[in-house]
């Protein structure tokens, strides 16, 4: 189980996980108080590293972002208990309280930055839909972001020879004794482990850009995203969709980080800009803003596996949380796993028995990139966006993320919504 409390279908105040109207008793009242849901976000177009976004810093992204979900919610800012927000390489300080501030959101409101690296935007959403069901507070802005074009230098200072930092370029995610390998070498050790063949990933890969292609070109993803200007331009698209990538041209990558390997720089994602806000709520304050459709929060869970196959953690995560909630793989209607690698989402889904079918069907972070922090929640909001147009009430949606170290953080989701019904 992920974070201190209990899921909501365990508290005697709320509705049960299979959608009751509460356990042993309990009002209706009250277990409308205490049920987390999901109820609409909104998000930047995603830019790359160094791109359409490379002078804006962190806060400068998020603020507008969360102004925004405030203003189509029509929720009162006195009614907002706090701002959590994943981010994974930024500077430190709060970039949940400064962009808060920036945004307009009253000073009694405190703003909390989490780093569970890739995993942070999930988890941050995870901890909301947490605190809603212990009866803590009522409305959450959560999600994550991530600016990687301006994230600070990171240096240890040496005291042997003092005035000269010592420079790296990534943190230590494991004792040298357990394995600390570079992402890459993780995804082609899950590649090996599990027989993910270089034809499949570069696929999957080009699979990734023609659906978030497809996605931009009808529109389906113009609502979740709030144009920003940067340089003099409005960006109002995501910058990492490749229109000209081929069959071909992914053939012609060459393997990256191990000589004969399968992992390349064309079924690897880029790293990105980016932020995403998410609104939730309890059950009663969704009824009381008047809106009528949302993603129910079932439960969620964080595990740990070997870090040097940590591309399947996000898999053994999931595996946790429908084992605990009896739903299969298979009933899973949809599934967003962040694409760090194609190599871990496709080993991943086999571990699952989840056909490709349902796994990211606008697209990942292989076509639109990688805000480290923002990146877990993009996959809550991609399930909004999906869910409000195409799903039944009650189906079950996943989100999942694997992350450095060998962590992974799943959440499972239930859909309520007026527009169609299984009966």
């Amino acid at each position: 189980m992920s974070g201190p409390f209990p899921s909501p279908s365990s508290l005697p105040t709320t509705s049960t996980a299979a959608g009751g109207t509460g356990a042993g008793g309990t009002a209706a009242g009250e277990s409308a108080d205490r049920e987390p849901v999901i109820v609409l976000g909104r998000r930047t177009a995603f830019g790359r590293r160094n791109g359409v976004f490379a002078n804006l810093l962190a806060d400068q992204l998020l603020a507008p972002v969360l102004s925004a979900v405030i203003a189509d919610s029509g929720i009162p800012v006195t009614e907002i208990d706090d701002v959590i927000i994943g981010n994974a390489v930024g500077g430190g300080g709060n970039v949940a309280r400064l962009a808060a501030l920036a945004a307009g959101l009253p000073s009694r409101v405190p703003g909390l930055t989490i780093d569970r690296q890739c995993g942070s935007g999930l988890e941050a959403i995870v901890l909301a839909c947490r605190l809603v069901a212990s009866g803590a507070g009522s409305a959450y802005l959560a999600g994550g972001v991530e600016s990687c074009s301006t994230a600070p230098l990171r240096a240890h200072r040496l005291t042997s020879t003092p005035g000269h930092p010592d420079f790296f370029a990534r943190v230590r995610f494991s004792p040298e004794t357990v394995g600390d390998p570079d992402m890459g070498v993780a995804a082609e050790n899950v590649a090996d482990r599990f027989g993910v063949t270089r034809q499949r990933q570069d696929a999957f890969a080009l699979r990734s850009h023609l659906l978030a292609l497809a996605a931009q070109d009808t529109g389906a993803l113009a609502d979740e995203i709030v144009p920003l200007s940067a340089e003099g331009d409005l960006v109002s698209a995501d910058e990492g969709p490749r229109r000209s990538l081929t069959e071909g041209m992914l053939r012609r990558f060459p393997p990256v980080f191990r000589p004969g390997g399968t992992v390349t720089a064309g079924n690897s994602c880029a790293d990105a800009d980016g932020a995403v806000v998410v609104l939730v709520t309890s059950r009663r304050m969704a009824e009381s803003l008047g809106l009528t459709s949302y993603l129910r929060f079932v439960d969620s869970a964080v595990t740990g596996t070997d870090p040097n196959h940590l591309g399947i953690a996000g898999a053994e995560a999931a595996r946790l949380v429908l084992d605990r909630q009896n739903v299969a793989g298979t009933d899973l209607a949809r599934i967003e796993f962040n694409e760090a690698f194609a190599a871990q989402v496709l080993a991943s889904m086999d571990i699952l028995g989840v056909p490709e079918d349902r796994i990211n069907r606008q697209g990942g972070a292989l076509a639109v990139g990688h805000p480290f922090g923002a990146s877990g929640a993009l996959l809550v909001l991609r399930l909004l966006t999906q869910c409000r147009g195409t799903a039944w009430n009650g189906e079950h949606s996943l989100s999942a993320v694997s992350i450095a170290g060998g962590l992974g953080v799943a959440a499972l989701w239930r859909w309520h919504g007026p527009a169609r019904s299984s009966g």
